[in-house]
């Protein structure tokens, strides 16, 4: 049996001891989390799943139950700049000792069953909120749903967020196959809330076959915007509301879906309109257009797939209609990058390539040969590091201009990393 004291050990050994990364599946999950909690007492669960808008549906979800006064536990990923951010209770990322704590008896338990990465964090996560009392625990789905490490978990609430195409090699290339996996996560007579405009028939047809209790925005609840804030609404039921603190226009979809969620459980955990409108405003997340205000703004945004990048255009067409954009961007091999620079390459003026230091992502030499084929007419390499494009970007600004940083979460990584540096440094 391994043991370690520090987080960053336990992480690197765990990195290396499955043979996959991606190991879909939950048999050997199960066990270990049976053999950890034969009587295990499940805290009120809402589980979260969907292409895009499933950090911010459960940052929303925990802004809204704390204002309530609420003891709220959420798991997540991946993180931006520490791997405590995954496990947070009361909106603060758990100490490496707990963790630690979680991985020993994890390990202590899992006997000769091979786990993940994922999978060990998602059962430290689970054991460190049985042992914390939380008053409901908000669960991120990482990768699809049917198969994903979270689903081992009854939820008492399900969220699906949207369907896109990413993750193709795992869950499938069209929206129905990938509808199909995210439905995974339902459940007989449970809540399934639907926040995609257009779900999939295979979405449908899943819930039908598990006989969730489906609801869908703009069929069984919605919203209305209005001069000042917004409506949301289900059935004869509205509440007036001050447009969320998260940016862009999706965001008004993924409250909306937050806010019918949270009435499906009112019997349980009743929470008032001005604990929704204080969640709202106050409700905050890194890398979902963030900005970073300065002689010449920076927005970082973490979106990485088709979907996500079309609503990243949209938000800076409306938000910063006149302003030259440059672009300093990286991305994952396996992502549809082609399709990416075609939606991104019209509100851009031009892009500097940030390599960065993990075997998952394209190289330069990939890049290279992605833009030589596009539509982009100014980019530029040969950058060793972020902090390499960042200053060249800069150097080709000038006042009224916007920095943006997108396409990978990695990337917004190490961009608030530099900022921290070079704050320090100060």
């Amino acid at each position: 049996m391994m043991h370690f004291e520090s987080l960053k050990d336990w992480l690197a050994w765990q990195e290396s001891l499955h043979p996959q990364t991606i190991d879909l599946g939950l048999e050997r999950v199960t066990k270990v989390f049976r053999d950890l909690h034969p009587n295990y007492r499940k805290p009120l669960t809402i589980t979260v799943a969907g292409t895009n808008g499933k950090g911010s549906c459960i940052a929303t979800l925990e802004a809204i139950y704390r204002a309530q006064g609420y003891h709220v536990a959420a798991y997540t990923s991946p993180h931006i700049l520490k791997y405590n951010e995954r496990i947070k209770i009361n909106g603060i990322p758990v100490a490496d000792e707990l963790i630690c704590a979680a991985f020993t008896k994890i390990e202590a338990a899992r006997g000769d069953t091979s786990l993940s990465y994922f999978e060990f964090g998602t059962l430290a996560a689970l054991e460190i909120f049985t042992q914390a009392n939380v008053d409901i625990q908000l669960l991120e789905v990482g990768l699809g749903g049917r198969l994903d490490a979270v689903n081992i978990i009854d939820a008492d609430v399900t969220l699906i967020s949207s369907i896109g195409i990413d993750h193709v090699d795992w869950l499938g290339a069209t929206r129905e196959e990938i509808g199909r996996e995210k439905a995974g996560i339902f459940r007989a007579d449970i809540p399934a809330v639907i926040g995609d405009t257009n779900p999939p028939d295979s979405l449908l047809q899943t819930a039908l076959d598990k006989n969730a209790r489906t609801y869908l925005i703009g069929k069984d609840f919605g919203y209305h915007k209005q001069p000042t804030g917004w409506d949301w609404y289900a059935g004869e039921h509205h509440i007036h509301l001050p447009p969320p603190a998260l940016k862009g226009e999706h965001q008004y979809r993924n409250a909306a879906s937050v806010i019918f969620a949270i009435n499906t459980l009112t019997d349980r955990l009743p929470v008032s309109e001005t604990a929704i409108q204080q969640g709202l405003v106050s409700v905050q997340l890194s890398g979902r257009f963030q900005l970073i205000e300065g002689d010449i703004p920076l927005l970082l945004d973490v979106g990485h797939n088709p979907e996500a990048v079309q609503t990243l255009v949209d938000y800076l067409t409306t938000t910063f209609p006149e302003k030259r954009i440059h672009a300093i961007f990286s991305m994952m091999k396996d992502k549809d990058i082609t399709s990416v620079l075609e939606i991104m390459n019209p509100v851009i003026h031009d892009w500097f390539f940030a390599p960065l230091a993990n075997p998952r992502t394209a190289t330069e030499e990939l890049m290279r040969r992605i833009f030589s084929q596009s539509p982009v007419a100014k980019v530029s390499f040969g950058f060793t590091d972020f902090a390499g494009a960042y200053q060249a970007a800069m150097n080709h600004a000038q006042q009224g201009d916007l920095l943006l940083v997108f396409g990978s979460f990695l990337l917004v990584s190490d961009c608030l990393l530099n900022l921290q540096k070079s704050e320090l440094s100060k």
